[in-house]
């Protein structure tokens, strides 16, 4: 089942400039703050992500990542209708796991499972 947002990534090309938009934006310091990556957590639940180089990884901009309770057969029902896998599930850490799909139209659809 597929409810709640979970996160949502960003690709970024200078990490310091967003921080500090981000910062701002969001009113909170980064919880993770690394040069590979940085998280905030606002006060409603959901995580943003700054990915530095993230358009060299695929990225051509803001993907969300929806939280299901069944990773494996979210994206198997997903590419049955009609969607790719762009990266399949993996673990990110914490045993979360996260895939990405892009639907038929070209979107991106991020899924994790915690």
């Amino acid at each position: 089942m597929t409810n709640t947002l979970d996160a949502i990534l960003y690709p970024v090309t200078d990490i310091d400039a967003a921080k500090a938009q981000f910062t701002t934006l969001l009113g909170v310091e980064p919880a993770i703050d690394q040069p590979y990556y940085v998280h905030f957590e606002t006060a409603a639940g959901l995580a943003v992500g700054l990915v530095p180089n993230g358009a060299d990884r695929g990225m051509t901009g803001a993907t969300p990542f929806w939280s299901v309770d069944d990773i494996q057969a979210h994206v198997k029902s997903l590419v049955e209708a009609g969607a790719t896998v762009t990266e399949e599930p993996h673990d990110v850490g914490g045993g979360k796991q996260v895939a990405i799909v892009k639907d038929p139209q070209g979107n991106i659809i991020g899924l994790a499972q915690s």
